[in-house]
């Protein structure tokens, strides 16, 4: 996108606040496949009539009464728990100590703008937002006494993901869930431009279903996601275009390295205040760019304040999510794999917490929760949601 990426204010203020509501879980053949697509495809209008009819088909299972559900899904030897709910939109906060959603990268306005006007016309939050946090003592306690139970619902879905559902509505657990959480700090893992959406259409629509966004808080001492780098790719860049480039940040030092198992072994972490960026023109030729910075930076903000920010306009960066799939693309494209180490969780609250933001892609969540395990109907809640 050619758009420049910007803050969405007004920030969400605490309390943190996440709400029952009624769960719509499509068939486990329709999750994880080609199929689940299609299910949310254009005319948007027409996804609210369609889940109403499959829930009548049997395609559809629709949750009676209202509930915070605990999910759990296992990809490969990976398991994360979450419990989803209804954010509450309503609280706004200009103070920065008293947000209760710490976005860490910028959004596309008309990217927001898009979403919103999706949503509106589905009348339906399809997937939750994923948010992430070092949660309290107090509710780790409790999602282990919710897991302990018999799950509402287990099932395998067509990608092979295996998956526990398990609803809260006790009254006293919805209490406790709520004292938890109402000075909880989340970090955005998924979802920056759902969330955006979710402001833009509370602000049109206060005092509607729109007050609230579905929404997963996972707790990172608790089941941890995968937290890896997005590589970047310049095409049509030589090395000694990007050592000059890379001449203009203080401090900085460019080296050869003997092959690809050293340019690999240079980006698993980071040494000190310097943190450095393997270069390889896809195989042949492999540079250690070391840059030195704060410790409280990341990697990828001191790369793109030094040097990305200067590429001509026409070198339209891309990214990949594996050093692999990076440096096939440099080969296909005559360009350069800029291989980045990944940050720490830590790290990333830390950068939004000090009221800065990372660039566009720099970190990658996984394994993210599938579409259509939860969703949450608007008009289902309101004879008028909109």
């Amino acid at each position: 996108m050619d758009e420049p990426a910007v803050v969405t204010p007004p920030h969400l203020g605490r309390p943190l606040r996440l709400t029952p509501f009624r769960g719509l879980t499509l068939a486990p053949r329709w999750i994880g496949g080609p199929a689940t697509a299609r299910t949310f495809a254009r005319p948007y209008r027409e996804v609210a009539r369609r889940l109403t009819r499959w829930e009548r088909a049997g395609r559809v299972s629709a949750d009676v009464e209202p509930a915070v559900y605990l999910h759990e899904y296992t990809v490969g030897d990976t398991t994360v728990r979450g419990l989803v709910g209804a954010l509450d939109l309503t609280h706004r906060s200009e103070d920065p100590g008293q947000r209760a959603v710490l976005p860490h990268e910028g959004v596309h306005l008309g990217q927001v703008q898009d979403l919103a006007e999706r949503m509106l016309e589905m009348q339906l939050n399809p997937a939750p937002i994923l948010l992430v946090h070092r949660g309290p003592a107090e509710v780790r306690g409790l999602v282990t006494e919710v897991a302990g139970r018999p799950p509402t619902r287990a099932f395998l879905d067509a990608a092979g993901t295996r998956h526990r559902l398990w609803a809260i509505r006790e009254a006293g657990e919805l209490t406790r869930l709520a004292a938890g959480l109402a000075d909880a700090t989340p970090v955005i893992a998924d979802g920056h431009h759902r969330y955006a959406a979710y402001l833009r259409l509370q602000d049109a629509h206060p005092g509607s279903p729109w007050d609230r966004g579905l929404t997963m808080l996972v707790d990172q001492d608790d089941t941890p996601l995968r937290l890896g780098a997005i590589h970047r790719v310049v095409p049509r860049m030589r090395m000694d275009e990007l050592a000059a480039l890379a001449g203009r940040a203080p401090g900085g030092r460019w080296r050869e390295l003997a092959g690809a198992a050293e340019g690999r072994a240079l980006v698993t972490g980071r040494d000190g205040d310097v943190a450095s960026v393997a270069v390889t023109d896809g195989g042949e030729r492999w540079v250690a760019w070391d840059l030195p910075h704060p410790a409280d930076a990341a990697t990828v903000e001191v790369l793109h304040q030094s040097v990305m920010a200067d590429l001509p306009r026409r070198r339209r960066v891309r990214y990949e999510h594996s050093a692999d799939d990076a440096c096939t693309r440099a080969r296909e494209t005559v360009g350069l794999a800029l291989l980045l180490p990944t940050p720490s969780f830590d790290l990333v609250a830390a950068v939004v917490r000090a009221d800065r933001l990372l660039p566009e892609k720099a970190t990658s969540f996984q394994p993210k929760p599938a579409v259509g395990v939860l969703m949450r109907s608007l008009r289902d809640e309101s004879a008028d949601p909109s």
